[in-house]
């Protein structure tokens, strides 16, 4: 039996998660605060297997509360975020604190209690219940100063390597560990897909953007890669790579969800697998499900390279262990040797 404590300053929100998720067999909320001090009282005593925590609550917010439930206990926290600017900024630092997962509140209580929703809230917290990783650490960001160095040093947008990385649960601590350690020298564009809804991908983005030497963007419809960029999917969206002759564009479409999935990293990687002209490096990093698995089968066909994060450093090892199951994984790579992996393949 997974015991889930909920954490929300509205009753009415309590009430209507605690129906969606008693709903489910295997689940049963053992209690509930209106903040975050009374949450960190009652673990002592309900010892839950996972949080639900609201951001934005009186007398102790969700970020303080995370901090203190990250420093002394091991439990899995799922942040509860609006979908707002301010939303996705609290909700990416909660990321960096060491939330497990994150999943916006919808809009209207018709969505609440919608079933797109209560399925995404069911799925985490099984997932979040079930994973090695329970608390994790703080991340440290190394704020770099790289722009104003970088930024003029290689003006020949020209590359030989197109890198394409998929990430999902885990994947935004991920990506901080691996983008911004990039030179922005590297003979390379990089396209990310990260599962991730709508508003969250751009402060994503602009997260990245202003920790890296690449310049990173939240992608756009015929938008141009250039070398030492890298290229965020929006959610919502599903993004490709389309060749006009020795040009090669984003292309963003809103076309079926694939395993339930837009953006999808099939999707992107399948389209980066048909470019000519261009050696193909595909990324496959933490996350649920199987999406990745197809594409990376498609990279491998077109002689492309991939690599997948090993078990011991993802967060949750479904997208790895299913690329990896396909057999078209060249190389298993903790997440600290990842750019090195990069680096020495590509060049700089």
């Amino acid at each position: 039996m997974i015991r889930v404590l909920i954490v929300d300053d509205s009753p009415f929100m309590r009430r209507i998660l605690k129906r969606i998720i008693e709903s489910e067999d295997g689940i049963v909320v053992v209690g509930e605060a209106k903040n975050g001090q009374e949450a960190l009282e009652s673990i002592y005593t309900l010892k839950p297997d996972v949080i639900t925590l609201d951001i934005e609550m009186p007398i102790m917010d969700g970020l303080t509360a995370l901090r203190k439930v990250i420093s002394t206990f091991n439990i899995p926290v799922i942040m509860l975020s609006s979908y707002t600017k301010e939303g996705a900024c609290l909700t990416l630092k909660a990321l960096e604190e060491g939330a497990f997962d994150f999943i916006p509140k919808p809009t209207n209580v018709f969505k609440i209690e919608g079933q797109a929703f209560q399925q995404e809230l069911i799925s985490k917290i099984k997932v979040a219940a079930k994973s090695k990783c329970k608390s994790i650490k703080p991340m440290e960001i190394i704020e770099s100063k790289a722009k104003v160095l970088d930024r003029n040093k290689h003006k020949n947008n020209t590359f030989e390597y197109l890198i394409a990385i998929g990430a999902s649960t885990g994947g935004p601590r991920a990506l901080q560990y691996v983008i911004p350690l990039i030179p922005k020298t590297i003979n390379a564009s990089i396209v990310v897909v990260q599962h991730m809804p709508p508003k969250f991908t751009k402060s994503f983005a602009d997260r990245l953007n202003n920790l890296s030497q690449l310049d990173v963007f939240e992608g756009e419809d015929n938008l141009i890669l250039k070398r030492g960029c890298c290229y965020i999917a929006p959610g919502d969206f599903h993004m490709k790579v389309m060749q006009e002759d020795d040009v090669y564009k984003l292309k963003l479409d809103k076309g079926p969800h694939v395993k339930g999935l837009r953006p999808s990293v099939d999707v992107l990687m399948e389209s980066v697998a048909k470019l000519k002209g261009l050696k193909i490096i595909g990324v496959i990093l933490t996350g649920v499900g199987t999406d990745g698995a197809t594409g990376v089968v498609e990279i491998k066909k077109a002689n492309g390279y991939v690599m997948a994060q090993d078990k011991d450093s993802s967060t949750v090892f479904g997208m790895p262990r299913a690329a990896i199951e396909t057999n078209c994984v060249d190389r298993i790579v903790p997440l600290n040797r990842l750019v090195d992996e990069i680096i020495e393949f590509v060049g700089v």
